[in-house]
């Protein structure tokens, strides 16, 4: 064999393991970081809007969302507090890539600015908060 069909056969198996490579990276991705997506919707369904001015004993709604990106089936447990005084508590199981919302209302008992209304996501078990997210409230 002379040099150029060497050369010719060697960048022929080369052209086909890389096509070869392209097709299984298309196939196959590898799947991307795990995660969880935790989000609050105001009254309009968006994420705006929220009720953070508000008046002792008015009531206000919002919708917090969960979906599981973690690439696996997911519990959750989502605990809602107001001012470190627990609101509401919810136990709720995800299949990879589903979503969950669910509206919580709540009513502040006492005057004052800064109130914090925290919603914390916690994974299976574990005890430490995997996912946060808070709004300040304003009462007169």
């Amino acid at each position: 064999m002379n040099r150029n069909t060497t050369l010719t056969v060697v960048l022929a198996i080369v052209l086909v393991l890389a096509i070869c490579g392209t097709i299984l990276i298309v196939v196959l991705p590898q799947p991307g970081e795990p995660f969880t997506e935790l989000f609050l919707l105001g009254p309009s369904g968006t994420a705006s809007n929220y009720p953070t001015n508000l008046t002792v004993g008015q009531t206000g709604n919002v919708t917090v969302g969960v979906v599981n990106h973690e690439n696996a089936n997911a519990n959750y447990t989502l605990v809602v507090r107001l001012d470190n005084a627990t609101v509401t508590t919810q136990a709720f199981s995800l299949a990879n890539n589903e979503q969950w919302e669910h509206s919580v209302s709540f009513a502040p008992t006492h005057s004052g600015m800064g109130q914090k209304l925290e919603f914390d996501l916690y994974k299976g078990s574990d005890p430490s908060v995997y996912r946060s997210v808070y709004l300040y409230l304003t009462v007169t």
